[in-house]
Protein backbone atom coordinates (compact mmCIF):
# COMPACT_ATOMS: atom_id res chain seq x y z
CA UNK A 1 0.00 0.00 0.00
CA UNK A 2 3.25 1.99 1.09
CA UNK A 3 4.31 1.52 -2.92
CA UNK A 4 1.59 2.25 -4.28
CA UNK A 5 0.58 5.71 -2.53
CA UNK A 6 4.31 6.78 -3.60
CA UNK A 7 3.37 5.34 -6.92
CA UNK A 8 0.35 7.48 -6.98
CA UNK A 9 2.04 10.64 -5.02
CA UNK A 10 5.17 10.38 -7.86
CA UNK A 11 2.76 10.37 -10.55
CA UNK A 12 0.59 13.25 -9.43
CA UNK A 13 3.61 14.86 -9.80
CA UNK A 14 5.04 14.28 -12.60
CA UNK A 15 1.67 15.79 -14.17
CA UNK A 16 1.69 18.71 -11.96
CA UNK A 17 5.08 19.64 -13.68
CA UNK A 18 4.45 18.10 -17.02
CA UNK A 19 1.07 20.96 -16.58
CA UNK A 20 3.48 23.98 -15.56
CA UNK A 21 3.68 26.45 -17.87
CA UNK A 22 6.83 28.25 -18.92
CA UNK A 23 7.01 31.56 -19.61
CA UNK A 24 6.59 31.31 -23.52
CA UNK A 25 3.66 29.38 -22.86
CA UNK A 26 1.87 32.10 -21.28
CA UNK A 27 3.60 35.14 -23.54
CA UNK A 28 1.78 32.63 -26.79
CA UNK A 29 -1.29 32.84 -24.67
CA UNK A 30 -1.16 36.28 -24.31
CA UNK A 31 -0.88 36.84 -28.14
CA UNK A 32 -3.28 34.68 -28.93
CA UNK A 33 -5.90 36.41 -26.53
CA UNK A 34 -5.22 39.67 -28.76
CA UNK A 35 -6.14 38.04 -31.76
CA UNK A 36 -3.23 36.04 -32.31
CA UNK A 37 0.04 36.46 -34.70
CA UNK A 38 -1.09 36.19 -37.79
CA UNK A 39 -3.38 38.85 -37.29
CA UNK A 40 -0.81 40.93 -34.96
CA UNK A 41 1.57 41.39 -38.21
CA UNK A 42 -1.44 42.76 -39.97
CA UNK A 43 -1.08 46.13 -38.41
CA UNK A 44 0.56 48.45 -40.45
CA UNK A 45 -0.98 51.43 -38.55
CA UNK A 46 -3.20 52.10 -35.65
CA UNK A 47 -4.82 55.46 -34.44
CA UNK A 48 -6.54 55.50 -31.43
CA UNK A 49 -8.36 58.79 -30.36
CA UNK A 50 -9.98 59.49 -26.98
CA UNK A 51 -9.32 61.71 -23.59
CA UNK A 52 -6.97 62.61 -21.80
CA UNK A 53 -7.54 63.68 -17.93
CA UNK A 54 -5.32 64.49 -14.42
CA UNK A 55 -7.87 65.82 -12.05
CA UNK A 56 -10.01 68.24 -12.86
CA UNK A 57 -7.75 69.24 -16.13
CA UNK A 58 -9.53 67.02 -19.47
CA UNK A 59 -7.93 67.19 -22.97
CA UNK A 60 -8.34 65.37 -26.67
CA UNK A 61 -5.95 62.63 -26.81
CA UNK A 62 -5.06 61.23 -29.88
CA UNK A 63 -2.01 58.38 -30.85
CA UNK A 64 -1.08 56.99 -34.18
CA UNK A 65 1.51 54.36 -34.70
CA UNK A 66 2.98 53.29 -38.42
CA UNK A 67 5.04 50.67 -38.55
CA UNK A 68 7.66 49.45 -38.37
CA UNK A 69 8.73 52.22 -35.54
CA UNK A 70 6.83 55.28 -35.52
CA UNK A 71 4.76 57.09 -33.17
CA UNK A 72 2.86 60.61 -32.62
CA UNK A 73 0.65 61.29 -29.55
CA UNK A 74 -1.18 64.63 -29.10
CA UNK A 75 -2.82 65.91 -26.37
CA UNK A 76 -5.13 69.03 -27.17
CA UNK A 77 -7.13 72.12 -25.36
CA UNK A 78 -8.76 74.93 -26.68
CA UNK A 79 -7.16 74.44 -30.05
CA UNK A 80 -3.33 73.71 -28.59
CA UNK A 81 -1.49 70.32 -28.74
CA UNK A 82 1.59 69.19 -27.05
CA UNK A 83 2.96 66.46 -29.65
CA UNK A 84 5.39 63.92 -28.80
CA UNK A 85 6.63 61.95 -31.98
CA UNK A 86 9.61 59.63 -33.16
CA UNK A 87 10.24 58.17 -36.43
CA UNK A 88 12.19 55.43 -35.63
CA UNK A 89 15.41 57.55 -35.51
CA UNK A 90 15.09 60.54 -33.76
CA UNK A 91 12.43 62.11 -31.39
CA UNK A 92 10.96 65.02 -30.90
CA UNK A 93 8.20 67.19 -28.60
CA UNK A 94 6.29 70.74 -29.12
CA UNK A 95 5.02 71.62 -25.74
CA UNK A 96 2.45 74.79 -26.42
CA UNK A 97 1.59 74.87 -22.69
CA UNK A 98 5.06 75.32 -21.90
CA UNK A 99 5.74 78.18 -23.84
CA UNK A 100 7.70 76.48 -26.56
CA UNK A 101 6.32 76.15 -29.59
CA UNK A 102 9.18 75.52 -31.78
CA UNK A 103 10.06 71.64 -31.77
CA UNK A 104 13.16 70.46 -29.79
CA UNK A 105 14.84 67.15 -29.95
CA UNK A 106 14.24 64.61 -27.21
CA UNK A 107 17.12 63.82 -24.77
CA UNK A 108 18.17 59.90 -24.79
CA UNK A 109 16.48 59.31 -21.71
CA UNK A 110 13.34 61.08 -23.27
CA UNK A 111 13.23 59.31 -26.08
CA UNK A 112 12.82 55.93 -23.68
CA UNK A 113 9.12 55.93 -23.04
CA UNK A 114 8.32 56.88 -26.89
CA UNK A 115 10.19 54.23 -28.03
CA UNK A 116 8.68 51.44 -26.28
CA UNK A 117 5.35 53.40 -27.47
CA UNK A 118 6.20 52.66 -31.17
CA UNK A 119 6.30 49.03 -30.91
CA UNK A 120 3.04 49.08 -32.66
CA UNK A 121 2.82 44.75 -31.53
CA UNK A 122 3.89 45.54 -27.89
CA UNK A 123 7.08 44.20 -26.00
CA UNK A 124 6.37 40.81 -25.55
CA UNK A 125 5.29 39.67 -29.29
CA UNK A 126 8.71 38.05 -30.68
CA UNK A 127 10.76 39.39 -27.65
CA UNK A 128 13.48 37.00 -28.46
CA UNK A 129 14.34 38.50 -31.72
CA UNK A 130 14.62 41.91 -30.15
CA UNK A 131 16.83 41.33 -27.69
CA UNK A 132 14.57 41.03 -24.97
CA UNK A 133 14.58 38.61 -22.15
CA UNK A 134 11.72 37.24 -20.14
CA UNK A 135 11.33 35.71 -16.51
CA UNK A 136 7.83 34.11 -15.48
CA UNK A 137 8.23 35.67 -11.68
CA UNK A 138 4.79 34.20 -10.27
CA UNK A 139 1.74 35.05 -9.61
CA UNK A 140 -0.26 38.77 -8.41
CA UNK A 141 -3.16 40.21 -7.92
CA UNK A 142 -4.34 42.91 -9.44
CA UNK A 143 -7.23 44.25 -7.91
CA UNK A 144 -8.40 40.86 -6.62
CA UNK A 145 -7.19 39.63 -10.07
CA UNK A 146 -4.82 36.22 -10.20
CA UNK A 147 -2.10 37.16 -12.53
CA UNK A 148 1.33 35.79 -14.02
CA UNK A 149 4.04 38.16 -13.70
CA UNK A 150 6.45 38.49 -16.04
CA UNK A 151 9.81 40.37 -16.16
CA UNK A 152 11.04 41.62 -19.42
CA UNK A 153 14.57 42.99 -19.32
CA UNK A 154 14.93 45.05 -22.37
CA UNK A 155 18.14 46.13 -24.29
CA UNK A 156 18.95 48.82 -22.44
CA UNK A 157 18.41 47.24 -18.99
CA UNK A 158 14.89 49.00 -18.51
CA UNK A 159 12.42 46.31 -17.17
CA UNK A 160 8.69 45.94 -17.71
CA UNK A 161 6.79 43.70 -15.78
CA UNK A 162 3.78 42.78 -16.94
CA UNK A 163 0.32 41.58 -15.31
CA UNK A 164 -1.66 39.12 -17.01
CA UNK A 165 -4.80 37.55 -16.06
CA UNK A 166 -4.82 33.96 -15.41
CA UNK A 167 -8.06 34.04 -17.00
CA UNK A 168 -7.71 35.75 -20.31
CA UNK A 169 -4.36 36.04 -20.74
CA UNK A 170 -5.02 39.69 -20.92
CA UNK A 171 -2.62 42.78 -19.50
CA UNK A 172 -4.06 44.58 -16.48
CA UNK A 173 -1.23 45.96 -15.04
CA UNK A 174 2.32 46.75 -16.50
CA UNK A 175 4.94 48.37 -14.81
CA UNK A 176 8.12 49.80 -15.90
CA UNK A 177 11.58 50.76 -13.91
CA UNK A 178 13.86 53.13 -16.28
CA UNK A 179 17.00 54.39 -15.47
CA UNK A 180 16.63 58.54 -15.93
CA UNK A 181 18.85 61.03 -15.19
CA UNK A 182 20.80 58.67 -12.94
CA UNK A 183 17.74 57.44 -10.90
CA UNK A 184 15.41 54.67 -11.51
CA UNK A 185 12.30 56.13 -12.64
CA UNK A 186 9.03 53.67 -11.48
CA UNK A 187 5.77 54.17 -13.29
CA UNK A 188 2.17 51.50 -13.54
CA UNK A 189 -0.58 51.63 -15.74
CA UNK A 190 -3.78 49.72 -15.57
CA UNK A 191 -5.69 48.36 -19.05
CA UNK A 192 -9.17 47.59 -18.70
CA UNK A 193 -12.52 48.06 -21.30
CA UNK A 194 -10.71 45.53 -24.06
CA UNK A 195 -12.70 45.82 -27.05
CA UNK A 196 -12.17 44.03 -30.41
CA UNK A 197 -11.31 45.99 -33.84
CA UNK A 198 -10.67 44.14 -36.72
CA UNK A 199 -10.51 41.13 -34.43
CA UNK A 200 -7.41 42.59 -32.52
CA UNK A 201 -7.85 43.33 -28.85
CA UNK A 202 -7.17 46.74 -27.42
CA UNK A 203 -7.58 47.93 -24.31
CA UNK A 204 -9.76 50.94 -24.14
CA UNK A 205 -8.98 52.34 -20.41
CA UNK A 206 -5.72 53.14 -19.21
CA UNK A 207 -4.85 54.53 -15.73
CA UNK A 208 -1.19 55.47 -15.06
CA UNK A 209 1.53 57.33 -12.73
CA UNK A 210 4.49 57.67 -10.84
CA UNK A 211 5.77 55.53 -8.14
CA UNK A 212 4.79 58.62 -5.50
CA UNK A 213 2.72 60.40 -7.50
CA UNK A 214 -0.47 61.09 -6.32
CA UNK A 215 -1.91 62.69 -10.19
CA UNK A 216 -3.10 59.80 -11.89
CA UNK A 217 -3.77 60.27 -15.81
CA UNK A 218 -5.96 58.54 -17.49
CA UNK A 219 -6.64 57.89 -21.02
CA UNK A 220 -9.96 56.84 -22.34
CA UNK A 221 -10.01 55.93 -25.92
CA UNK A 222 -13.15 55.67 -27.33
CA UNK A 223 -12.21 54.79 -30.86
CA UNK A 224 -9.66 52.85 -32.52
CA UNK A 225 -9.11 52.52 -36.74
CA UNK A 226 -6.78 49.59 -37.91
CA UNK A 227 -4.47 49.78 -41.45
CA UNK A 228 -5.89 53.73 -42.23
CA UNK A 229 -3.03 55.79 -44.24
CA UNK A 230 -0.73 57.82 -42.48
CA UNK A 231 1.99 59.74 -44.34
CA UNK A 232 5.38 59.62 -42.90
CA UNK A 233 5.86 63.21 -42.65
CA UNK A 234 3.43 63.31 -39.18
CA UNK A 235 6.43 61.23 -37.88
CA UNK A 236 9.36 63.30 -39.39
CA UNK A 237 11.31 65.81 -36.81
CA UNK A 238 10.36 69.24 -38.35
CA UNK A 239 12.84 71.58 -39.35
CA UNK A 240 14.36 74.03 -37.09
CA UNK A 241 14.48 71.74 -34.24
CA UNK A 242 16.12 72.75 -31.26
CA UNK A 243 18.59 70.66 -29.35
CA UNK A 244 17.32 68.20 -26.19
CA UNK A 245 17.35 70.44 -22.91
CA UNK A 246 18.46 68.09 -19.88
CA UNK A 247 19.13 64.04 -19.79
CA UNK A 248 21.71 62.73 -21.82
CA UNK A 249 22.64 63.13 -25.36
Amino acid sequence: MRVLISFIAGLGLACGISQAQTVDDIITKNIEARGGIEKLKTLKTVRQTGKFQIQSFQAGFLQENKRPHMVRQEVTIQGMSEVTAYDGKTGWRVSPFEGRKDPELLSEDDLKGIIEDSDIEGQLVDYKEKGYKAELVGHDPVEGTDCYKIKLTLQNGDIRYYYLDTDTYLELKVETQRMIRGAYQYRETLYGDYEQVDGIYFATALASKEKGDTNEVKVTIDKVEVNVPLANSLFTVPSSTSPPKGGQQ
